[in-house]
């Protein structure tokens, strides 16, 4: 592969916006917002606050809003009411940690750090939008799964940009929803359960049952937001549902009890995949009711989504709830059942309500956006653009092309070039075509109809990534 360019934006010049941050040097785009709402510039002094919620392996398909019939998902489908609901958003990658990475940096996984789940930390030169946010005076947390450092190393989240972080450092601990600790910033916090074939990372399958693992990072979550509620934050609220304990084999969709769906005749997998969503869902609720209850309701953009499509594990058969939609492939496929998320976000008075958009985005667009939010400029050599026109309902540029490239049994490859889906699934293998527009399950190989499409791919594949010696392309 033809490399063209390496992320490295200077340390120098991050702390010039630091410092510039501070002196108040640097523009404030909530003047513009006030504007917009007919107020007087100068009566916007507060920046908005910044909430993303992340599920973890959540499908396109797995809430009511996007046509699921059988899991109750209350609270999210009002969010979407109250907000924008995306259609074509996609995620940093098909599996976890890549698709955190892309989020976090503003790269895509040809050129973000962490481009698969092995447990690489980032680096001091990795900029996250923690980092960013932190330069327009913003209080920062990341309550859930983390998965880009462990405690120690370069990429521990406190050394990201977060002031507070609590819940799991890596994505294999993570697995265990009552697990024998926690961490708090880098420091464990026990906890009642017992898990005696623990592994050194953490995860296992408990005996002993107490403490479920979501219920105390959703906790913390609105304990951030009581204590924070009087100055500008960032919340990462990275939840673990409804990923599944792969440890526990087919019991692995670990909850502590399957209410509502008790009396359902669903596989037993199943009944507990769908209580995970409708905890999940009310917790989502519950968050939305301490910003009211805290009146900072209208000063908050809340984004909601998931890392990467449903996942066939812990006994759950993604089938049964058709939770990927109308869409082709699940967890780690490239096609668009497995990077294509939900995407929802609501910020009133400033998003239409009920609003369904077709903009095609991804994972990588959040950090230029939480940037121009926040009034700061994004560090050089990010992917993403700005999607805060979209959110405004202004005119908004489109990605030449979306790029993803996964690791995981060999190297693919997938571009997303206008309606147009270009698939490699293996190195020495030709591209698959397809049509998005016209074919949104990616049933027709459109390739030899339109070879000077898959030209066009070809020649973009040449530029779309830089090497890395972490993640080596396999022949």
């Amino acid at each position: 592969m033809v490399t063209t360019r390496v992320y490295r934006p200077t340390l120098a010049a991050f702390r010039f916006c630091l410092a510039a941050a501070s002196l108040g040097m640097l523009a404030n785009p909530s003047h513009l917002l006030a504007q917009q709402d007919g107020r007087a510039a100068g009566n916007a002094a507060r920046k908005p606050n910044i909430i993303f919620i992340l599920a973890d392996d959540l499908g396109y398909g797995d809430l009511g809003c996007y046509g699921q019939k059988m899991i109750k998902t209350p609270h999210l489908d009002k969010l979407a009411s109250e907000g924008m609901r995306f259609t074509q958003c996609y995620a940093g990658s098909t599996v976890c940690a890549p698709s955190r990475s892309a989020l976090m940096t503003g790269q895509h996984t040809g050129h973000t750090r962490i481009r698969g789940n092995a447990r690489h930390p980032l680096k001091p030169e990795d900029f996250t939008v923690a980092e960013v946010l932190k330069s327009a005076g913003y209080q920062t947390a990341v309550m859930g799964k983390w998965g880009l450092g462990e405690a120690g190393s370069t990429g521990a989240p406190t050394r990201k940009g977060f002031d507070e972080f609590f819940g799991y450092l890596n994505q294999r601990h993570a697995h265990n929803y009552f697990p024998t600790h926690l961490w708090r910033n880098e420091q464990k916090v026990p906890l009642r359960n017992e898990v005696p074939n623990e592994d050194s990372e953490g995860s296992g399958v408990a005996v002993r049952r107490i403490d479920y693992s979501h219920d105390l990072i959703a906790r913390e979550a609105l304990d951030f937001l009581d204590r924070h509620r009087d100055r500008p934050f960032f919340l990462y609220f990275a939840v673990t549902i409804p990923h599944a304990n792969n440890e526990a084999k087919g019991q692995g969709m670990e909850v502590p009890s399957d209410e509502p769906y008790t009396r359902e005749t669903w596989p037993q997998p199943e009944r507990n995949k769908a209580a995970m969503i409708t905890r999940l869902d009310a917790d989502v609720g519950k968050l939305m009711g301490k910003l009211n209850e805290l009146k900072i309701d209208e000063q908050t953009i809340v984004f909601f989504s998931s890392d990467n499509g449903p996942h066939r594990e812990g006994g759950n058969d993604p089938k049964f709830f058709d939770s990927s939609g109308p869409l082709r492939g699940i967890k780690r496929d490239l096609y668009e059942g497995g990077i294509r998320v939900p995407m929802i976000v609501r910020w009133p008075g400033k998003i239409k309500a009920g609003t369904v958009n077709p903009h095609v985005w991804a994972f990588w667009d959040f950090l230029p956006t939480a940037a121009e939010i926040a009034g700061v400029q994004p560090p050089k050599g990010a992917d993403g653009t700005s999607a805060l026109p979209t959110l405004l309902g202004r005119q908004q540029s489109t990605h030449a092309a979306l790029y993803w490239e996964f690791h995981e049994r060999g190297f693919k490859q997938a571009v997303r070039m206008g309606n147009w889906k270009g698939i490699r699934l293996a190195q020495g293998q030709p591209l698959e075509l397809f049509d998005l527009k016209t074919d949104i399950g990616e049933t027709k190989n459109l390739a030899a109809q339109h070879p000077e499409i898959v030209a066009s791919i070809e020649a973009y594949l040449q530029t779309a990534r830089t090497e890395s010696e972490l993640w080596p392309v396999k022949q």
